[in-house]
Order: C-alpha cells, then structure tokens, then sequence
C-alpha cells in the first residue's frame, strides 16, 4: 500500500510538472516543454520519496522531536531578532545576524528536544511524545531471549500479544557479540541475528527497532530497565539478574525460563510413571533419567537398572530458580521384577548345586562296588 502511494505520488509531481510548464517560470521557450517540464516534476517527487525513505529508518518519535524543537528555535529566534530591532544595526548586519541567530536557535531547539524527549510530559502537561498507542502493550527484547532463540516458537504459538521493541542498543550489542573473536560468543551471536530475522519475517508478529538511548548508562540492562520505564513497557529476558533488577524497580518482566516451568507438567508425590533410568546419581545406588521436557528424575535404588525402562513413584519435588528437580524410587511392580528375577537366579543356582551333588554322589556310589570285590578278595582266598 505504502509503495503505490509513492508510486501515485511520483505521477501526480509528473502530472503537475506538465500542466504548469517550466518556462511559465522561468520565460524560456524550450522544444517539448511540457514534457521535460513533466519529467523534472517527476525527479522532485522521486527526491521527496527518497527523503522519506531515508527518516523511514528514524521513529515517529524522533521526527516529531525534531520538528517540535525546531518549532521552539525559531520561536526564540523571532524573540531574539525583535531585541535585536532596538540596536543600531544597518540592514546588512541585521540580515547577516538573523540569518545566524535562526541556524543556532534551529540547532539548538533540536538539539535539546532530543535530550529531553522523555522528560517532556513534565515541560508541558498532557503533551508527550510516546510510541504507545491507547490500549497497546510495550514489550521490549532483551539480547539473552533473542540468542535463546525459544522466542520465536512463543511468537507462532500467537500466546506473544502486544508490540515487540528491540531497541537500537540491543541490536548494537547483538552485533558485538556476533563479530566476537570468541568462536563460542560469535556463534551465539549469529544464532540471535537468524532469530531476529526469523521473527521479523513473520507476518504474525509486530517488530520495531526503537532508536531511543540513554547515554548516562554503561550497561544495555541499565538501559532496557530505563526504557522500559520511560514508555511503561515490559521486558522480555531469560537473565535473572535482569528480571530481579527491573522488579525492584517496578518494571514488569517477561521470564522466559518461568513460563517454560509453568509449562511442565505437574506431578505429585505418590503418582507413578515409567522412565528410562540414563545414568547413574551422585549418591550411592542412585540412578537419573529424564522426562520429555528436559525435567530430570533422580531415582534412588536405580543403579543397576540403567538402560532399562522401570516403574517409579514420585517421593518429592523440588522447585528451584533453574529448574525442577522430581525425585522418585523404584515401584513395587519393578522391585517385584526384580525380586522374582534374582529368585529365579537363586532357584537355578540352588537346582544346579542340587545337580552337581547329585552327580558327585552318584560317582561316589559306583566306585565303592568296585572297590568291595577287593576287600572282599582277601577274606576269599582266606
């Protein structure tokens, strides 16, 4: 829609180059000139669209800074010039400070509407130069959440609602981080720039780049706690120190890691499931498996059985900042398996014994028949 009313734009600049003719102006006769009138008519307008698409990259925001602390230097330069009328100045002195006074006044207005844009609420009430609209919620991106890179996965599943906001600072560091000689760092960075730009291709999902910054901080948390004040916005990160510095400062977080924990699914103790035992514990006879989603199962008593697929019932289940941790022993259909399987081993070793008895004893009975010829032999030749 944007591109064809450019396009229209450029046409209706072209449309009034040729009814107004150049040499209207400037009392020229030029061969076809209604067509070349046409065609610098339609170089203005392709001038014009090109200036919008250069202040495209700048927010909504910062034009109407600008615009607003030009308004006010001018204003302090006509303030200036009628002071200035009172002096004894030839004309050509009047016209050569006026021009000055109204550069440095424009310069100067700009400038200090830029610096306190987010402090112009307190300068002139119920006048403030906000990006949120009425009713739209702010979330701004932090760079863990974007190299995490889960984002875009929520983002699909439509749960993500309001605005997303990376500001200029963030992509700034997530450019420092992919350009790291660190190969593990530059990695992780490359892997948020994939993320980023697979988020920004979805037509599902709304994505600005905000230029707004705060010089006075060093650090981007700093920052994005800031911001996030400034335009009531909520930040989206998977960092804890982050997440504990913007509650104590009254910001709202969006916790990557605490939405993933209230995903997983619920157990109590008592409940059983079946689990294939991985490894083996940090405790002595304890064995580690772990569920679908990553949750991992301690299970005493499962050393043994690693490989296997057992029976467990759910003990305890230990909540933490990282994660959760299900701690689980053998079910009584597993401990039975096993019983009846070591008795089974037990009653092959008592028949194979029994058997090996049984043999030696039957070698024994037949050498003493042969023996007893022999002691009978003396008592008959006796």
């Amino acid at each position: 829609m944007i591109i064809f009313i450019r396009c229209l734009f450029v046409l209706c600049c072209a449309a009034v180059g040729w009814s107004m003719q150049m040499q209207t102006f400037l009392n020229i006769q030029l061969p076809h000139g209604a067509w070349i009138s046409a065609v610098v008519g339609g170089i203005v307008g392709s001038l014009i669209v090109l200036i919008d698409i250069f202040f495209k990259q700048y927010t909504v925001r910062n034009i109407l800074s600008v615009i607003v602390g030009l308004a006010f230097g001018l204003l302090t330069h006509k303030l200036f010039m009628t002071v200035v009328a009172y002096g004894n100045l030839t004309p050509e002195q009047s016209r050569i400070l006026a021009i000055s006074s109204a550069i440095l006044f424009s310069y100067l207005g700009i400038i200090t509407i830029l610096r306190g844009q987010d402090e112009f609420a307190l300068m002139i009430p119920f006048v403030r130069l906000d990006t949120k609209g009425t009713g739209e919620d702010l979330v701004l991106l932090d760079t863990s959440v974007i190299i995490d890179g889960r984002i875009a996965d929520i983002a699909n599943t439509h749960f993500l609602g309001g605005k997303l906001i990376l500001p200029r600072f963030v992509l700034k560091e997530l450019q420092l981080i992919a350009d790291s000689s660190d190969p593990l760092k530059r990695n992780r960075g490359r892997r948020g720039l994939d993320v980023l730009n697979a988020i920004r291709e979805n037509p599902n999902i709304n994505v600005k780049i905000h230029e707004m910054d705060f010089p006075e901080f060093n650090t981007v948390d700093a920052k994005l706690v800031k911001m996030a004040q400034v335009i009531e916005a909520k930040v989206f990160t998977n960092d804890y120190n982050l997440n504990k510095v913007a509650e104590l400062q009254g910001v709202k977080v969006l916790n990557i890691n605490d939405l993933a924990n209230a995903l997983k699914p619920v157990v109590m103790p008592g409940e059983e499931m079946e689990i294939k035992i991985l490894k083996e514990g940090k405790e002595h006879e304890q064995g580690v498996a772990y569920l679908d989603d990553g949750t991992m199962v301690v299970v005493d008593s499962a050393r043994r059985r690693i490989g296997q697929t057992v029976r467990v019932t759910i003990t305890s289940v230990l909540q933490t900042q990282a994660g959760r941790m299900i701690f689980a022993k053998l079910s009584d259909d597993s401990d039975g398996r096993r019983d009846r399987h070591d008795r089974g081993r037990g009653d092959r070793w008592h028949d194979n014994r029994g058997r090996d008895q049984r043999s030696r004893g039957n070698g024994h009975g037949q050498h003493q028949p042969s023996s007893s010829p022999g002691q009978q032999g003396p008592g008959q030749n006796a």
